[in-house]
């Protein structure tokens, strides 16, 4: 029995040992990649719930890039819709890929016949940091590129940089179901990247989840939520009419299929008629020649 117990010891040891010894002398990337297992624990705890139809706290307090304190309510006119975005200006990549698909997709907005579709027109931008540290110095720095990158300066009142402190930030994100932390032992933040388009009273509309956003799909989502307060009438037909659709799975507004079906039996309606209506003509003008022709002939 005692021999048993000898050879389990001696067994257990040299496993500890070569364990030791193999982490010891494990390649550089598969130590890397050990290291970062806790990074990528708390990415997958972070998510976006969506919570549409939810009243964003008009009362929260916050900092703009110039320094000015601020309510969020003060965003919030009772005409213009808002698009808000929660990034922070040191995140590594992920916060700027989505303000730089933002700046492209409004720049796809049309303004050339409506000048209304830039930030300060018919919509306001929001983007609140989620780093209780950031100073508004630098969220002006951040500010101040983007409306370069967008090459509209006249949208530099209408998007608009806040920080704040860690309490009113928590109760924004958990009033729009933004589930973001942080990243034990660095500076960063775990989060993922979705567009919140408001109303202009500030409850959530919808969620347009991702870091690529169509022109058609923002201009449309922002007349939706705004109940057709912003946007030509064309727009406004089409998307009330039911011609155009949020798709969810493909992010983006689609023709409606009923909407297809409906024109393509309105056509072949119209062309049938049309049809019949000749055949019905043409026989009565032939009818009405004959009895002209017998009354002359009596």
């Amino acid at each position: 029995m005692t021999v048993k117990k000898t050879k389990r010891s001696r067994f257990t040891s040299q496993a500890l040992c070569l364990t030791l010894l193999l982490t010891l002398l494990a390649p550089a990337g598969a130590r890397a990649a050990l290291q970062a297992d806790e990074p990528i624990r708390e990415i997958r705890n972070v998510s976006i719930q969506r919570e549409t139809g939810a009243q964003v706290p008009r009362e929260l307090a916050f900092t703009d890039q110039d320094g000015r304190p601020v309510h969020l309510g003060d965003y919030f006119d009772g005409a213009k819709p808002v698009l808000l975005t929660m990034n922070y200006t040191n995140c590594p990549m992920l916060c700027s890929m989505q303000l730089n698909g933002l700046v492209k997709g409004l720049r796809g907005l049309d303004t050339a016949t409506d000048k209304g579709w830039t930030p300060g027109g018919n919509f306001v931008v929001l983007t609140v940091s989620i780093d209780h540290e950031e100073k508004p110095e630098r969220a002006k720095q951040t500010h101040d590129r983007y409306i370069e990158d967008l090459g509209r300066p006249n949208a530099a009142g209408g998007w608009h940089f806040l920080t704040g402190s860690q309490e009113n930030i928590r109760a924004l994100t958990d009033a729009i179901g933004f589930v973001f932390k942080k990243i034990p032992g660095t500076n960063d933040y775990a989060h993922k990247a979705a567009l919140m388009v408001l109303t202009p009273e500030g409850k959530i509309s919808r969620y347009l989840n991702g870091v690529e956003y169509e022109p058609k799909t923002l201009r449309l989502s922002m007349i939706e939520a705004s109940e057709g307060k912003v946007g030509s009438a064309k727009d406004k037909f089409l998307l009330f009419w039911n011609c155009y659709r949020y798709d969810p799975e493909k992010q983006r507004y689609t023709v409606a299929a009923v909407v297809i079906m409906r024109i393509g039996a309105a056509l072949t309606v119209l062309v049938l008629g049309s049809v019949l209506g000749f055949f019905w003509w043409r026989e009565w003008k032939k009818a009405k020649a004959d009895r002209q022709e017998e009354k002359v002939e009596a």
